[in-house]
């Protein structure tokens, strides 16, 4: 195991290798950006029941935490830009099959396969791009690699109108569009010249031990960002909103949220990382708390963007400040460790928000995030003290 590092060397940047993964990202955000909601609709539109889509939703999850779980030892057998361009490749394989059959039982293993190949090719990126990065630049480069990861998310969906939800043409065309990335991914690996070092399970349980506020702050964007995409437009319809409105608020998350993270990166590069982190949290917790209190429907539009980008700055300050803290091994165990954090803390974030809203009032919803927020902020705050 490679432990902390206390210096951080001022390398030349591995610039095929930071490209090989920012459009590696890209491709598995736009991926999972449409296949979501496309597979669901598709699903509902052939009459399936919605306990049978929240499975085969949860297949997809199976596989992520598959991926997590097999990391280390795959990353003993292969190295990892390997590992990305056959996960690459297994992606468009499994979009290829979703396209080609409408059998339920091959949808539930094609979907199982496609979470566990997504994880991988997120995970092995995000180590990746911390080994191919100096430090000096690591802020921005994290927020180019998040900008790339959030643009992705919002065009997926975009997608839809226009590809339709039936006949398999927004598969087929996806699985086309992954492969050019796998082609293009290895064409940029030839002139790479860095490698993650392999890394094992017991690298992803000494992180936990190691990095506890790093786990918090992922845990933390996970639990903001998913009450932001699946509760906050529940409480806008039970506030008073449309469902027009509702479904706009999302589209106005993603798409400012991927237009500051390179700004954000910025502010990681000039400024202490951890003041910049605790800066976003305070900020998402302001939104949040805010939130009952603006009626007018633009202001709350805002308002929302900067709750998406403040929380997904939480995620680019962590990855960032992963590269500077950490080498080695300990680099895709970190990577690893974030999906599991961030996991646990949307399942957290979705479930518990719409708790308070059925429990107590939709106010409590918002509410209820930002007074979580406002903890960690403390927390986080206390804990760079010492």
């Amino acid at each position: 195991m490679t432990s902390k590092t206390v210096e951080v060397g001022d390398i030349a940047p591995d610039w095929p290798a930071i490209i090989a993964v920012v459009l590696g990202v890209t491709a598995f955000s736009v991926a999972q950006g449409l296949t979501y909601p496309l597979i669901s609709l598709s699903l509902e539109g052939r009459g399936v029941s919605a306990a049978t889509i929240g499975l085969n939703a949860m297949g997809f999850a199976a596989g992520l935490a598959a991926a997590t779980l097999l990391l280390g030892h795959l990353t003993r057998r292969a190295s990892v830009d390997k590992l990305i361009i056959a996960s690459l490749c297994g992606c468009s394989l499994c979009l290829a099959t979703l396209a080609a059959t409408s059998s339920l039982p091959i949808w539930f293993v094609a979907r199982f396969a496609l979470g566990f190949f997504v994880s991988m090719v997120f995970m092995l990126g995000e180590a990746w791009l911390n080994t191919a990065c100096p430090d000096r630049l690591r802020g921005r480069v994290s927020g180019l690699y998040g900008a790339g990861m959030c643009g992705g998310f919002a065009a997926g969906p975009l997608a839809i109108p226009l590809l339709g939800t039936s006949g398999g043409l927004g598969f087929a065309l996806l699985a086309i569009y992954i492969a050019l990335v796998a082609f293009l991914t290895g064409l940029l690996t030839m002139g790479a010249r860095t490698r993650p070092e392999p890394s094992s399970t017991r690298d992803l349980f000494a992180f936990f031990r190691h990095a506890p506020i790093l786990i918090l702050m992922v845990l933390m964007f996970g639990f903001a960002d998913i009450a932001a995409i699946s509760a906050m437009p529940v409480y806008f319809v039970k506030s008073g909103h449309s469902q027009a409105f509702a479904a706009l608020s999302v589209t106005v998350l993603a798409v400012p949220t991927a237009l500051a993270q390179p700004f954000i990166g910025v502010l990681l590069d000039k400024l202490p990382r951890r003041r910049v982190a605790i800066s976003a949290a305070a900020v998402a917790a302001t939104g949040y708390l805010a939130i009952p209190l603006v009626t007018s429907a633009p202001l709350l539009l805002a308002l929302f963007a900067l709750i998406g980008a403040a929380s997904f700055a939480l995620y680019t300050a962590a990855l960032t400040m992963l590269g500077e803290q950490y080498r080695g091994s300990m680099l895709v165990a970190g990577s690893a460790a974030f999906s599991l954090a961030y996991a646990a803390g949307s399942a957290a974030g979705s479930g518990a928000t719409g708790f308070l809203m059925a429990l107590i009032n939709p106010t409590a919803g918002p509410l209820g995030v930002g007074m979580v927020l406002v903890v960690f902020t403390l927390i986080f705050a206390v804990a760079g003290r010492r």
